[in-house]
């Protein structure tokens, strides 16, 4: 997922940006934009992109009894 293709642009992760903090982003052709913003000169670097925090195991109800064969 981090290396398709057919990418939707968003500022947040192009090439051409630097992250400030988490709404903005330092872009060298437009200068301080939204991270969600997007134009034509946008290139794809999955380097930036942060992929989505792994769900939480939850533990309640089980006892050690599940675990063993």
């Amino acid at each position: 997922m981090l290396f398709n293709k057919k990418i939707e642009p968003c500022c947040s992760y192009c090439m051409k940006g630097s992250k400030i903090n988490e709404r903005e982003v330092a872009c060298l052709r437009k200068g301080i934009v939204s991270s969600g913003g997007r134009c034509t000169q946008f290139k794809y670097d999955p380097l930036r992109r942060e992929p989505p925090h792994p769900a939480l195991l939850k533990t309640e109800g089980f006892s050690e009894e599940d675990f063993q064969l």
